[in-house]
């Protein structure tokens, strides 16, 4: 049966005449991040993006004040959100693979709906306590929520397609934005559900990313064009990818069981209303480092570097809980998050790099998918330690993680680098 080809792309600027357009006015392009922004429709697609990306962090939390505020059972708001996350696992590529094949605004938003609806569906079945499995089967309807972050790095590396440089600026400030919206979600999500009522977050959350994601898709001349339906292999195929993959799940280990051991530092201190401001310090040494680390260009940087300052800096959360004290552990974090950014930056581009032809949707949102998994499996393995050892012992797992991204990285270092 002959390969059908993908329908018609809509039209897009020629690439000598794109090109020309992304050098402003005056001869020379601008340089680092004010570089990125001298691009035509770069402003408007990423004030879209950041609206969509947002409730990437709002949705969990208010998921789960939600649903335990109604039904009274923390046990089943956390097994919903775990239903919803595994869903997002799952769904992730293949939704990346439509959009690789077909474009972003004809996938992407239609998708946004769907997901919108089942956010929906969830607020109404808590509201007027429908059977608990239709809280699963609605929230299991989010998966259908695009990799808004993905998406927008997919514009990038079309735009900038040419300019390393200015690529590598944009996947710093994109990392960023990734950490930015991870502090602000759950601060937001806490407002709205503890200032007028629970369903507030849920309903906010889903308003913002339908606004962002028509906002984001309606910037059609940065759109990467549709790849005709191609024989190029899965990107798992591609030299270095796997090793990359498990790069990305054992840093999303290293998140879980960071954030679970330290709730449960916290709480065992009587303080766990702080954890979320402490939490927030490693995002943001994360998001002030990626920003930096973009500045100073595209360094040749190898990744085992990267993981070997990830899995130094990961032993400091560790030392600072044995001295029992929560400012110390939220210094050490500050600084301990500033190795994040730069690994996620720098295995990101070679995920890019590596990805084939028409599959780097696809690409990037298996790493997504890894890091999701890392992040459940360390999650879990962080609540086990906590119960069976003791909160101080547990931030020996996310210690752990790092050093084994680390020695993944270095078994494959011929093929990731």
């Amino acid at each position: 049966m002959p390969h059908q080809t993908a329908p018609p792309a809509p039209p897009h600027p020629p690439r000598r005449a794109l090109r020309s357009r992304r050098i402003p006015r005056g001869g020379r392009p601008g340089t680092g991040y004010r570089r990125l922004f001298a691009v035509p429709g770069a402003r408007a697609f990423t004030a879209g993006n950041l609206l969509a990306r947002l409730p990437t962090g709002m949705f969990s939390v208010s998921a789960v004040v939600m649903i335990a505020g109604s039904r009274g059972s923390y046990a089943l708001a956390g097994a919903v959100t775990a239903t919803g996350l595994a869903a997002t696992a799952a769904a992730g590529p293949w939704l990346a693979r439509l959009v690789d094949q077909h474009g972003q605004a004809r996938i992407a938003l239609p998708a946004t709906v769907v997901s919108v609806l089942g956010s929906l569906a969830l607020l109404l079945c808590v509201h007027y306590d429908a059977p608990g499995w239709t809280l699963f089967a609605a929230y299991a309807a989010t998966a259908a929520t695009p990799n808004v972050g993905g998406l927008s790095r997919a514009r990038w590396a079309h735009l900038l397609r040419d300019e390393p440089g200015a690529l590598h600026a944009a996947n710093a400030f994109e990392q960023a934005a990734d950490e930015l919206c991870f502090m602000l979600g759950p601060v937001l999500a806490s407002f709205l559900t503890g200032t007028f009522f629970p369903e507030a977050g849920t309903l906010a959350g889903a308003g913002l990313l339908l606004a962002g994601m028509v906002l984001f898709t309606a910037q059609r001349a940065t759109e990467p064009p549709p790849a005709a339906r191609t024989r190029a292999p899965s990107p798992l195929r591609a030299p270095g990818v796997p090793a990359l993959l498990v790069c990305f799940t054992a840093t999303g280990a290293v998140f879980g069981a960071m954030e679970v051991a330290t709730i449960a530092f916290a709480d065992a201190r009587g303080e766990r209303a702080a954890a979320g401001a402490v939490l927030a310090l490693q995002a943001a040494g994360s998001c002030a480092a990626g920003l930096v680390y973009g500045a100073l260009g595209p360094a040749a940087v190898r990744l085992t570097r990267c993981l070997a300052a990830m899995a130094v800096l990961m032993a400091l959360p560790w030392a600072a809980a044995g001295t029992g004290s929560l400012p110390v552990l939220a210094g050490a974090l500050l600084v301990a998050g500033m190795a994040t950014a730069p690994t996620m930056v720098t295995a990101m581009s070679l995920v890019q790099r590596r990805t084939p032809a028409g599959r780097l949707n696809e690409g990037m949102s298996l790493m997504v998918t890894g890091l999701l998994t890392g992040i459940a499996c360390g999650s879990a393995t962080g609540g086990w330690a906590t119960d069976r050892l003791s909160p101080v012992t547990a931030f020996a797992v996310p210690a752990s993680a790092a050093v084994l991204a680390l020695l993944v990285g270095l078994a494959g270092r011929d093929r990731t680098a």
